[in-house]
């Protein structure tokens, strides 16, 4: 059995595809109801700071993928992800399941070149400190031997089917509107973007291959682009003029007074105003597994933001 916690996410939701067009044996775990796609799922109410609720939800599973995302907020995860992750540890000692971790690249900080597996964490934010020590926690088990577990990272991501990333909020919906869009931080910066459905091809395939074990892993994304290629790609698949206003760190704060969310993104803005280059050729080279490049990824994105604002 194939136990998902946090599920009813992008990623999770793009893995339980994944999983369930194999015809595995599915566990979603979550607060919130969802309503099973198919026979060979089920879903359990747990709450991720519950460990006996997760050790109920989590018994007779062969790999259990924490894939949460919690409210973005730096006060919440400094008090819930060092116990969301102590929990995960424990299931993993508990039930001898395969652990998947998804998490995202913030302990890596500022990264002058490329974000590899092996890159040092030198965390820049106070999120990015929080991330670097559960990940480090986590590690440190499967290196101990206590756990079976491995680490999957992500870019930012686009293609979410709750339009839950900055790209395909202020880009790829505003296109579809006939408005202009919006771009945090330097245009002219490098950047580059995990699609959604290939991070659930990704996880997927590091849960079916033992071999993957005890490492980290870049789930495969295509290369950086620029803010304005990016911008200017979009335009021409949705059909408009390639407007668009960046929003520089100052707007951004002001923004975030009156919505906490985006007052939760400011001191990630190093992430928009540098050259962010997250590389996955690991993965690429032994899954053999080739990104879905942004033209496809945007097509597909077109379609289906038109179709949702029709």
């Amino acid at each position: 059995m194939h136990t998902i916690l946090g599920a009813g996410g992008a990623v999770a939701n793009a893995l339980t595809r994944e999983l369930a067009n194999n015809k595995e044996t599915i566990r979603l775990v979550s607060r919130k109801p969802i309503q099973p796609s198919t026979a060979n799922t089920t879903w359990q109410k747990a709450d991720l700071l519950n460990y006996n609720e997760l050790l109920v939800a989590s018994k007779g599973s062969s790999v259990i993928y924490l894939t949460a995302g919690l409210v973005y907020d730096k006060t919440v995860w400094q008090q819930q992800w060092p116990v969301i992750m102590q929990n995960f540890i424990n299931l993993g000692k508990e039930t001898g399941a395969r652990l998947v971790f998804f998490d995202n690249v913030y302990s890596y900080g500022l990264v002058n070149g490329p974000m590899l597996e092996t890159t040092p964490y030198n965390p820049c934010s106070v999120k990015g400190e929080i991330r670097a020590k559960i990940a480090t926690q986590f590690m440190d088990e499967a290196k101990a031997g206590n756990i079976t577990a491995s680490i999957a990272r992500g870019a930012d991501f686009y293609g979410t089917e709750n339009m839950n990333s900055f790209f395909d909020i202020m880009v790829l919906d505003k296109y579809a509107k006939k408005q202009s869009a919006q771009w945090i931080g330097n245009p002219n910066k490098l950047h580059n973007f995990s699609y959604i459905p290939d991070m659930g091809k990704g996880m997927f395939l590091l849960g079916q291959n033992p071999g993957s074990d005890n490492q980290i892993w870049h789930m495969p994304t295509a290369a950086p682009m620029t803010g304005k290629q990016f911008i200017e790609l979009a335009a021409s698949i949705y059909g408009v003029n390639p407007k668009f206003m960046a929003v520089n760190k100052t707007m951004l704060w002001l923004y975030g007074l009156f919505v906490k969310v985006v007052m939760g993104t400011v001191e990630m803005y190093y992430q928009y105003n540098h050259d962010y280059n997250f590389n996955s050729d690991k993965f690429e080279k032994v899954f053999n597994f080739k990104p879905t490049d942004y033209s496809a990824g945007l097509e597909c994105m077109s379609k289906t933001i038109y179709k949702s604002n029709l």
